[in-house]
């Protein structure tokens, strides 16, 4: 036999073998790299207790995070209520500015105008202001008529008074806020001899260039649009205790309330911004005649803790 022929028939029988070997390697070497796959993703795995420490790690960063965040909160608030009265005391500056130095009328229980409205100051300031929510803490903005407790206010520490109709003739429908004034820094005209509640007008500062103005309260956190605060005036039994309950009294109730930790924020006469004690309420110059050295009132139990001034 020719060594080609012999040659050629020796290749057609040893291939096939040589082929079936190749496929049983290949196939051990897949079985390998899958073995090894799978011991190293069992290597890799969590076990029950590692995610339990890893959830328990979590739950502990949280509860330390959590109260610096909700503080940071609360800080970012009392800022932007400051920005809001810092505004507001521009515009009463430039309201006195151009009525040489004098305040707005104010609220009277002695109708002046067809349109008392004009007379109190969400109204005589609003050539100097668009946005009526600036009339809003951004910690009470939700007012009264939104939540089914009408538009009187005093419905407690967060609660805004409005949304107004036009029932009340002293303020313009439509307006709402959580802000009020001092009512004592109005300039009513001669014919007015009282403003409420027989209070004589002697006691009203009138004019924004008067001495001491940086401890004269503008314009605070107040459950309705403002008030007359006097030396002898109780505290609210509890906070946000509605105002509305004293009505023409303990008028200081109004404005003591806890919004800022027991702190609300004003605006005083020379246009500084300050966080002011709830105790120390009792100790700003509100009108003339507050007496500053009178003995300050029995604290109820949720404000004893507070700061002392």
């Amino acid at each position: 036999m020719p060594f080609c022929a012999f040659f050629a028939i020796l290749r057609k029988t040893a291939l096939p073998k040589q082929a079936s070997l190749v496929k049983v390697e290949q196939s051990k070497y897949l079985e390998r790299r899958v073995r090894k796959n799978m011991q190293r993703s069992r290597t890799r795995a969590f076990t029950l207790v590692e995610l339990l420490v890893v959830i328990a790690i979590i739950a502990l960063l949280m509860s330390i995070l959590m109260p610096a965040l909700s503080r940071v909160r609360k800080q970012a608030k009392l800022v932007m209520c400051q920005t809001n009265l810092k505004q507001w005391g521009a515009c009463f500056t430039m309201y006195a500015g151009d009525h040489n130095g004098s305040f707005m009328k104010g609220w009277t229980q002695q109708i002046l105008t067809p349109e008392p409205n004009k007379d109190v100051w969400m109204e005589a300031l609003r050539p100097y202001y668009q946005d009526r929510n600036l009339c809003l803490c951004p910690v009470a903005q939700k007012p009264g008529t939104e939540i089914g407790l009408g538009a009187f206010g005093g419905w407690g520490t967060f609660v805004a008074w409005g949304i107004f109709d036009d029932s009340y003739e002293y303020v313009t429908p439509g307006d709402y806020g959580s802000y009020g004034e001092n009512g004592f820094i109005n300039n009513p005209p001669p014919e007015v001899k009282f403003i409420h509640d027989g209070m004589p007008v002697k006691n009203q500062w009138r004019r924004i260039d008067v001495k001491g103005a940086g401890n004269i309260p503008m314009l605070l956190d107040c459950q309705w649009t403002g008030g007359w605060p006097l030396h002898v005036d109780s505290p609210p039994e509890y906070d946000g205790q509605p105002w509305a309950v004293t009505y023409w009294s303990d008028q200081m109730i109004r404005f003591c309330i806890n919004r800022h930790d027991g702190f609300v924020n004003s605006v005083f006469l020379d246009s500084t911004v300050r966080k002011v004690g709830l105790k120390e309420l009792w100790k700003l110059k509100w009108h003339r005649s507050f007496d500053l050295t009178y003995s300050p009132p029995v604290w109820s139990d949720w404000m004893k803790d507070f700061k002392d001034f």
